[in-house]
């Protein structure tokens, strides 16, 4: 059986608020998001503030461990491009914690890719805290290869 749990932007914000920010931030910031993720994982609900606070609409769906993986692979990521949760977004799938900005770039390059994938959960990515632990953020493509899209810090 599968728990879902869905938040949004407007439940944060108000329907007054959220009608004067879609039509400046969101606007710029792209499509709206499908983020499936644990119940349980803080630092998910972390990124779901980041890309949120980027401008992003975000409905999280809250699934057991079995069918999220099954999401991840239903995506096009393999177990290497892991993290825990995946974003679905204009076509794309998003894995871990990857920078909004990069996102942002993404829907505007629109690269013939299945997605962005940050592998593991570095410290320093958005929703994971701080630290001091450089990473990239891989391009995947439809063959499984990948090629560094963005490396962080910058």
């Amino acid at each position: 059986m599968t728990a879902t749990k869905k938040t949004t932007l407007g439940a944060v914000l108000g329907a007054g608020a959220i009608a004067l920010f879609s039509t400046t931030f969101l606007t710029e910031a792209g499509e709206a998001m499908t983020v499936y993720s644990s119940p349980t994982c803080g630092c998910c609900a972390a990124w779901v503030r980041h890309v949120e606070d980027a401008g992003y609409d975000v409905t999280v769906d809250h699934l057991a461990s079995a069918d999220l993986y099954a999401r991840k692979q239903e995506a096009g990521f393999s177990p290497q491009h892991a993290s825990c949760h995946t974003g679905l977004i204009g076509g794309y799938a998003i894995e871990g914690h990857v920078p909004a900005a990069e996102i942002e770039r993404l829907l505007a390059e629109r690269p013939d890719a299945v997605g962005l994938s940050v592998p593991g959960m570095p410290a320093d990515a958005p929703g994971m805290g701080s630290g001091n632990t450089p990473y990239d953020v891989l391009l995947v493509k439809a063959d499984g290869s990948t090629e560094v899209f963005a490396s962080y810090p910058r």
